[in-house]
């Protein structure tokens, strides 16, 4: 008993004060599961041919649509925003669905990023846009993709491939709009600490259970 009473104080308790203060509009202590266990992507082709999966890694997940570079403002708020604030996390990464033939417009992309920030976690795979919109299915959302095969919004995916998010039904959110800055910087920014933080709890819960 006095050895769980010990543990309590010297690891878990932090990570909940952690939580308390720093999740300023999220009240939620654990962020919940919109859509569980989503197909990988392994099967698809990335951009320098390394294989990118969604096994055991943290993911923010998008779909770029066929104008990607359209867009390009969304690929900075998040960027900014998102990426790196969290990018030094050893297991985060972000994946982008693209449809096949749109390579030349993620590489200007990704030159852009890479004059402000390391780009080595931003990932971009590319499909067959049959195969995005089956993918997509398969996470049972409530928005759709519109008619070039992209949405605004990103969504979260943990390491065992659930999709998060949030549940309350005065507050469901399943996805996070990368066009408004705002929604970026308060929701997603504290859920993505949600995330991280229930994470870390589990390995420093890891690591106390080896040192006894």
């Amino acid at each position: 008993m006095k050895k769980n009473i010990v543990l309590f104080i010297l690891f878990i308790f932090p990570i909940v004060a952690y939580l308390f203060f720093a999740t300023g509009v999220n009240s939620f202590m654990f962020l919940p599961t919109v859509t569980p266990n989503i197909p990988d992507i392994g099967h698809w082709q990335s951009l320098d041919g390394q294989p990118v999966t969604l096994n055991k890694k943290i993911t923010i997940l998008g779909f770029t649509g066929t104008d990607i570079l359209k867009n390009k403002g969304n690929y900075f708020n998040l960027n900014q925003k998102i990426y790196n604030k969290n990018r030094e996390f050893k297991d985060f990464q972000f994946v982008m669905v693209a449809p096949e033939g749109t390579q030349s417009q993620v590489k200007e992309i990704l030159n852009g990023l890479d004059d402000i920030t390391d780009v080595s976690k931003w990932l971009f795979v590319f499909a067959p846009t049959n195969e995005i919109q089956s993918f997509y299915n398969t996470l049972k959302l409530k928005g759709k993709l519109d008619a070039d095969f992209g949405t605004s919004n990103v969504f979260i995916i943990d390491k065992k491939r659930n999709l998060r998010g949030r549940k309350d039904k005065d507050q469901y959110k399943e996805g996070y709009n990368a066009a408004s800055p705002s929604d970026l910087y308060n929701e997603m920014t504290d859920d993505v600490k949600v995330i991280l933080a229930e994470y870390r709890l589990a390995l420093k819960r890891n690591n106390a259970d080896r040192q006894i």
